[in-house]
């Protein structure tokens, strides 16, 4: 990954800060064809690729845009520009939570202030907050619906009461033989909505390059060992499914009665349940004879774009962005795909106010607490806490993991100042390793080298790379700065050789373990 020279960077704002501004005197001459690569979901690229045609038509600054529009999950968009800014989409849209990621990975340029006031002038308070780092924005709001709430299908919940209740709502499931999906062993985002529920927050402060300086996290408390205990009750259900597909869910060969996920999955759940559609906020559940409210992240969709060494791209890239993120652009993915608009006017039409879906979402967030940023490892964390309030069989047990949560927490602040021959060094990819979102950690071996403590069964072609301390401008891959490359399947453990000081320097063997 190639470090971005300063003062192209600070060249790159000042053109920008132009842009959203009137026809003036000093307005830059941005005609000419600009070649982009834009990835979108799957669902809105045929959508993209029409707006980007009218933008073409109707723009008087004499810009055309030849956009190759690819389908990449915002996810996995987010994922790729993280591991390879250089060959990412030069307008990509992405999920909130991984802004300050991208941020660090130097993958968004920054907006400039006429762009900046645009974004505040017409998107709401919670989707200008999602776009920000320390009081400056990274991102243009492209929704305002990245939340969660229930979808039911109404032949199997037949007492609307039931909906107020999680333990009446898995009974309803085991009666039927169905299937109650809530992705809380993969997924914070998710399983946040106990913790929530009975009043913990996680909160991490970042400085101007997105590293966190401070944690308010109250996980750790009695009000946490509630919230686990209420998730036992859904987690060793055997109506239990860890999912948040709800298409896919509804029309497993064993399928759910309910599944909680998001707006995007509205259009493709009303096909597959029919007049069994149903939505509703998430229920309560009860602990020691006290009800609590299951909570739920608030947050947005985003769009964001590749710093770019022409100056003049930039700027015509921005006014793209503007476009795509416009109320008539908003209002036109809402009636297409019922995606939930951060722009106040298209929010306003009774049309968007009377989608049932969206509607759902707007009673959880009543619930719900605005996503913050957090650090790649804190998804893990709370990962690891669901699969734990599963396997615990006594309240010690679960505040047993809870402290080994928060010791982990405290580390990511209280910690030997990272360095090549110090560490902490962790291996990132794909396959095995997830999406490309979280360290696996490498542990210093007496020798000077390091040694993932995890062995993974690795496919033909897997590709990873090792980081110091999560730094994408110190991550290891082959000899030419590329990815490391898995040439033959099996199990192996990462070793790392450290050559020198410098944190680029270094060695990766895979170690075959045997059966």
């Amino acid at each position: 990954m190639k470090r971005r020279i300063l003062s192209l960077f600070l060249a790159l704002v000042a053109v920008v800060t132009l842009v959203g501004c009137k026809k003036t005197t000093t307005q830059m001459d941005l005609s000419g064809t600009y070649t982009i690569k834009v990835w979108a979901a799957d669902a809105a690229t045929g959508l993209f690729e029409q707006q980007i045609a009218k933008f073409n038509e109707t723009n008087d600054r004499g810009i055309v845009i030849e956009a190759t529009v690819e389908a990449t999950g915002e996810g996995d968009a987010a994922a790729a520009m993280i591991n390879d800014v250089d060959n990412g989409a030069d307008l990509y849209c992405f999920p909130q939570d991984q802004l300050a990621r991208l941020k660090e990975a130097q993958a968004l340029q920054q907006l400039g202030n006429a762009a900046t006031n645009w974004v505040k002038e017409n998107n709401d308070g919670g989707a200008v907050l999602a776009a920000t780092i320390a009081n400056k924005l990274y991102a243009y709001p492209m929704t305002s619906d990245n939340g969660y709430f229930m979808y039911y299908d109404k032949s199997v919940i037949t007492n609307a009461e039931h909906l107020k209740s999680l333990e009446s709502l898995i009974a309803d499931c085991e009666a039927a033989g169905k299937m109650f999906s809530f992705e809380l062993e993969g997924s914070g985002w998710y399983n946040a909505a106990f913790f929530f529920a009975t009043g913990c927050h996680a909160n991490f402060i970042l400085n101007d390059e997105g590293t966190v300086i401070d944690i308010d996290d109250t996980y750790n408390t009695p009000e946490g060992v509630i919230a686990m205990k209420g998730m036992q009750k859904l987690l060793t259900s055997r109506c239990y499914n860890n999912s948040s597909n709800a298409p896919a869910s509804f029309s497993a060969s064993t399928p759910s009665a309910i599944v909680v996920s998001g707006t995007w999955d509205a259009p493709k759940t009303k096909e597959a349940l029919g007049a069994n559609y149903g939505v509703a906020e998430l229920p309560s559940f009860t602990v020691d004879g006290k009800s609590y409210h299951l909570g739920s992240m608030s947050g947005n969709k985003l769009i964001g774009l590749k710093p770019q060494e022409d100056v003049t791209k930039a700027a015509a890239l921005n006014l793209l962005a503007q476009y795509l993120t416009s109320a008539e652009c908003q209002e036109q993915r809402f009636d297409t795909l019922e995606w939930g608009p951060s722009n106040k006017t298209v929010q306003a039409m009774d049309k968007v106010k009377a989608n049932e879906a969206l509607a759902a979402l707007a009673a959880q967030n009543e619930y719900a607490q605005p996503q913050g940023q957090y650090p790649g490892q804190w998804w893990d964390l709370t990962k690891a806490l669901a699969t734990a309030a599963r396997n615990a069989k006594t309240d010690a047990e679960i505040s047993t993991a809870l402290k080994g949560y928060k010791d982990a927490i405290d580390a990511l602040l209280n910690k030997v100042p990272a360095s090549p021959t110090n560490g902490p060094w962790g291996v990132i990819g794909g396959g095995v390793l997830g999406n490309w979102d979280a360290d696996h950690t490498m542990s210093k071996q007496t020798d000077g080298t390091f040694l993932s403590d995890q062995t993974f069964d690795f496919a033909a072609g897997t590709e990873f790379k090792v980081r110091l301390d999560g730094d994408w401008n110190k991550a290891i891959g082959n000899a030419e700065g590329g990815n490391f490359v898995v040439e033959t399947a099996g199990k192996y453990r990462v070793k790392l050789t450290v050559t020198s000081s410098d944190p680029l320097a270094g060695t990766i063997e895979l170690v075959p373990v045997e059966e």
